[in-house]
């Protein structure tokens, strides 16, 4: 085997799990992250591409049921062709990339061309799909043995390569894979060759996907009820007395938001935050970045101040983004933490307060609830008189002047250090807008006022009946002023009391 490559390049074949992005394996990750090409399937979350580098060529060739992107003899061609360019390929495939995923034969092509290969395994849906319905493929009680097979063939066709005689009379649980389509014709198979017609049944759609969905019954009765569901592809069945499990143990369809669909509006780097915490509880998320933060147009200003932070008495920070434009301007002009000197530093909230504390830095003053510029505002009033005292107060190109009047009315001596500014996001919403658009939401969140503001100069038309969950008073304010409705504000003015405040509005 080793004398058939010559080529520096290599395809990584790589499973990349059933759907939920956790799912992912670590060596999965890594074969992303190394791709100079990325070529993908139908049943891979987007989620993952996110882990490629800036300039990763990406490649489509997604199969579903009666539509093939492209064959699978030009994917074999293709991999080829770019591994013997001499580029690192990363093949990703749902699931795992040789359970029912032909995997094998994209391998043995690239062994024929005598290229490097791996192949690299990952979570498949016949395990994962039961175990987010709350159904376990083996048990105790019920199954010691597991039977895996596809439902892809036609069972009717004489050159079946499927047994049914002993699939109907095998002991233990039985799994199969793209078979929602023919469901009828293997019930019927399986019954005629003895199973009992009240054997239980599971299908799981969308498997480990926040608007997974999941019909249960019994080998006489699943066909009619599927049909009668419009329940379609892609998704596993199970047959088995585990199916019986799924009351006490369907942990994930149980979660407080699941079956919701919310929009996440902050800018691509900041989402994720709020997306991971409403999706731990269900919802189905989509992340629509109305804006994205780019450097102060007048850096040199901005630096000077920054090399003078330690003459100040005070640097308020007063958004996360401020904090990582601030930082990365003083690791620049320093090469020593300790050249902050002895300023003293107050955040207007929670998590401005832990990029703080990620650079080692104590923070001094915060609100205790109220994080808005009044909040912070009213801290320092109970901390000390201002008289004097000076203050570096790093923002936002455009932000609410109440701090600087605020404290300038006090007799502090307030220089403003513009960090950073938001613009419109106008490419990396591209996806979400077509999705919004297509399926609609159950609720939109923003987080700020310019996510307000750039939502709407968007010109979308809000879904029907969608709710509009704001962080605090400011966004809220923003909101009123185009006429819409506030369905929810948060109670503390930070991201896990929008959290809070959307799963005690869905209960």
């Amino acid at each position: 085997m080793a004398s058939k490559k010559t080529t520096p390049g290599i395809c990584y074949l790589v499973g990349a799990g059933p759907g939920d992005p956790g799912l992912l394996t670590l060596k999965g990750k890594e074969c992303i992250e190394a791709a100079d090409v990325l070529v993908y399937d139908y049943l891979c979350n987007p989620e993952h591409l996110r882990y490629a580098k800036p300039g990763t060529e990406r490649i489509y060739v997604g199969k579903k049921a009666g539509d093939h992107t492209l064959p699978q003899e030009e994917i074999n061609k293709l991999i080829v062709k770019l591994t013997k360019e001499g580029k690192t390929v990363t093949r990703l495939k749902g699931g795992d990339p040789v359970l029912f995923g032909r995997g094998a034969e994209e391998a043995a092509e690239l062994y024929e061309a005598g290229v490097k290969f791996e192949i690299v395994p990952g979570i498949t849906s016949a395990i994962a799909g039961p175990a987010y319905a709350g159904i376990p493929v083996t048990h105790r009680s019920h199954a010691s043995q597991l039977t895996i097979f596809t439902g892809h063939e036609d069972p009717t066709k004489p050159d079946t390569s499927l047994n049914y005689a002993k699939l109907a009379q095998a002991d233990g649980t039985k799994v199969f894979l793209m078979g929602v389509e023919r469901i009828d014709e293997i019930t019927q198979q399986f019954l005629k060759h003895g199973a009992k017609p009240e054997t239980p049944v599971a299908l799981v759609r969308w498997a480990t996907h926040s608007h997974q969905q999941t019909l249960v019954g019994t080998l006489a009765d699943i066909a009619a009820k599927v049909k009668a569901a419009g329940f379609k592809a892609p998704a596993v069945a199970i047959i088995g007395d585990v199916v019986t499990e799924r009351p006490q143990l369907n942990w994930f369809e149980d979660r407080p938001l699941f079956g919701k669909k919310i929009v996440v509006t902050r800018t691509r780097q900041q989402a994720g935050v709020l997306s991971k915490k409403l999706s731990q509880l269900g919802a189905d998320v989509i992340e629509l970045p109305t804006i994205r933060t780019e450097p102060a147009t007048d850096q040199k200003t901005f630096g000077e101040l920054v090399n003078d932070c330690h003459t100040y008495d005070w640097i308020i920070f007063t958004s996360p983004n401020g904090v990582d434009a601030f930082f990365t301007m003083f690791d620049k002009l320093f090469n020593d933490a300790r050249c902050i000197g002895g300023v003293r530093i107050a955040c207007i909230g929670p998590g401005t307060a832990e990029k703080v504390k990620a650079r080692f830095l104590a923070v001094d003053l915060m609100p205790d609830k109220n994080f808005v510029a009044e909040g912070l505002v009213k801290a320092f009033k109970d901390h000390q008189d201002m008289e004097n005292v000076k203050v570096l107060w790093v923002r936002a190109e455009e932000t609410r002047e109440v701090i600087a009047n605020e404290l300038t009315g006090m007799g502090a001596i307030v220089d403003e250090a513009i960090a950073y500014r938001t613009v419109a996001e106008t490419e990396d919403n591209l996806e979400a807008l077509a999705r919004l658009k297509a399926e609609g939401a159950d609720m939109i969140t923003f987080t700020s006022a310019s996510t307000v503001e750039h939502f709407l100069n968007l010109k979308v038309a809000l879904p029907e009946g969608i709710k509009i969950a704001s962080i605090g008073p400011v966004t809220s304010a923003a909101i009123k002023e185009h006429g819409l409705n506030v369905d929810v504000e948060a109670k503390e003015n930070n991201i896990p009391g929008l959290v809070a405040a959307v799963e005690t509005f869905w209960k």
